[in-house]
C-alpha cells in the first residue's frame, strides 16, 4: 500500500467514524428508527443506480440515433464518442462505426458471414494498415446498400481476416455524401 492509498484509508476511516458518531448520538434511543432510515436511503440509492442503467440500456432504443430529416441522414454520437450508422445491405441490417481515418467499407468477418460471405471461401489477397498492425483482407461486391431513402449499388467492401467486433464504414461510401458535424450530431446529404 503507498502513501496516497494509506492516506485516503484514514481519511473514509475519520469520514465513516465521524458519520457513524453522529448517527449514533442523534438516534441513540431510536436504533430501529436509525435502521429504517438508512434502509429508506440504501434503496433510494439502488433504486437510482438501477434508474441509470436502465437508461443507459434503453436510450438508443428510445431515442433514435439515426434519423432522416428531409434529404439528410442525422447521426446522434454516442456516449463513446463514436457515431454509428445502420445501413441495409442486400436486405439486412449492419451497424457500422464511421470512421473517417478508413478508406473502404469494412466488415467483420461475422457480418460478411451474416451477408453471405463465408471467410473461408475468400481470398484474403489485400493488406491494410490499422492500428493493430497489417491485416489482410479480401474484395467484395455488395449489390444493395441502403441509408434510409438512398440506395447505392455495387459498392466495393472489404472483408478484414482478422476478428473485429463491429464493422467500419470508412471513406469509400461516405465520400458520396456531404458530411457536417453540427452539436454533437453527423449530417449526411446527398
Amino acid at each position: 500500500m503507498d502513501d496516497n492509498q494509506f492516506g485516503r484509508m484514514i481519511y473514509l476511516i475519520l469520514l465513516l467514524a465521524a458519520v457513524g458518531g453522529w448517527v449514533v448520538v442523534e438516534y441513540r434511543q431510536r436504533m430501529g428508527q436509525a435502521l429504517r432510515t438508512a434502509v429508506a436511503w440504501g434503496l433510494i440509492f439502488v433504486g437510482l443506480m438501477a434508474g441509470y442503467g436502465l437508461w443507459t440500456d434503453l436510450r438508443r432504443d428510445i431515442l433514435p440515433f439515426q434519423s432522416i430529416e428531409g434529404n439528410s441522414v442525422v447521426v446522434a454520437r454516442g456516449r463513446d464518442g463514436h457515431y454509428r450508422l445502420t445501413l441495409t445491405i442486400n436486405g439486412t441490417p449492419v451497424d457500422f462505426i464511421v470512421d473517417t481515418g478508413a478508406s473502404t467499407i469494412v466488415l467483420s468477418p461475422a457480418d460478411a458471414a451474416r451477408l453471405g460471405f463465408d471467410p473461408a471461401e475468400l481470398a484474403f489477397v489485400g493488406e491494410a494498415s490499422t492500428a493493430n498492425g497489417i491485416v489482410k483482407t479480401a474484395s467484395v461486391r455488395l449489390d444493395d446498400v441502403q441509408l434510409g431513402p438512398f440506395l447505392d449499388q455495387g459498392v466495393r467492401a472489404d472483408v478484414n481476416g482478422a476478428q473485429m467486433d463491429e464493422s467500419l464504414l470508412g471513406m469509400s461510401y461516405l465520400g458520396r455524401y456531404s458530411l457536417e458535424l453540427s452539436q454533437d450530431r453527423l449530417i449526411l446529404k446527398k
